[in-house]
């Protein structure tokens, strides 16, 4: 017996611990830290997959799926499915128009939106997220008078560093918006967009009630997630944009239910 056999139930042990404590990781994470190949860490996560123990994505692992009271961090999310992030993104920023008012919403998908919106012209930003605020705040620092006008909500903030609460909610009840361009934790038919925080989803129903349309942006991972709290029903959202890697299903199930679905080419690895 092989010592990487001899201590597969150790590895997975750990494998697991880790998933439940931070919500996700990464292969060349294990890789590092057990100690072993490449392959054999992707061979434990296929053994804890097929048990239903956590969910296989590009690059790592997450939560199994179910209705999820957590969440990971910011950090943590950030380096999940970065190539389908990025074309959600891609495809996402296209409906932003020069001169309108955008809210921008906490989480990592619609961050890499607001990355690609530094060269539109004559926005005005309405956003709960730390970080999205940090970004347009460098890159208006950097280009003097061509920075973009930016509203950041008050409210405490969340493990995801969205400012969450009742401060944000009344900020975001005074405001209107063109378009709101919203994360998701999960995506169900029956559930709709879900996140497992309860007091982000209700500032998140604030920023829906702000806005004249909303885009919920979410790779294919995010489809049969159940979060803890729902805060918009597929048939409210106008455009759902996620990547060529969702399943038929689910194309099935949003094509019918939303305004429009976008569905991005994720390029290859």
């Amino acid at each position: 017996m092989t010592e990487a056999a001899r201590l597969a139930p150790q590895r997975r042990a750990l494998i697991l611990d880790i998933v439940r404590r931070d919500g996700a990781v990464r292969v060349a994470e294990l890789v590092e830290r057990l100690g072993v190949s490449d392959m054999t860490v992707r061979r434990d996560l296929d053994v804890l997959a097929r048990g239903g123990s956590l969910a296989k994505v590009h690059g790592g692992a997450i939560r199994a799926t179910g209705t999820t009271g957590d969440e990971p961090s910011f950090e943590t999310k950030a380096v999940l499915e970065s190539r389908a992030k990025a074309a959600v993104a891609e495809a996402a920023a296209a409906l932003v128009k020069p001169g309108s008012v955008v809210a921008i919403s906490g989480g990592t998908t619609a961050y890499a939106v607001a990355t690609r919106l530094l060269d539109v012209a004559g926005l005005t930003v309405v956003t709960n997220s730390l970080p999205v605020a940090e970004l347009l705040r460098k890159a208006g620092a950097e280009n003097g008078s061509a920075g973009h006008s930016v509203l950041l909500t008050g409210g405490s903030p969340t493990k995801s560093a969205s400012l969450v609460g009742p401060l944000a909610d009344q900020a975001i009840r005074s405001l209107r918006v063109d378009l709101l361009v919203i994360g998701a934790h999960g995506v169900t038919e029956r559930a709709g967009a879900t996140t497992p925080n309860l007091a982000e989803a209700q500032t998140n129903r604030a920023l829906i009630a702000s806005a004249a349309q909303v885009a919920v942006v979410a790779d294919h991972t995010k489809w049969g997630v159940v979060g803890l709290s729902q805060f918009i029903a597929l048939p409210d959202i106008d455009y759902f944009v996620s990547d060529s890697e969702l399943d038929a299903q689910a194309r099935a199930v949003l094509g019918d239910a939303v305004g429009r679905l976008i569905l991005a080419e994720v390029p290859a690895a």
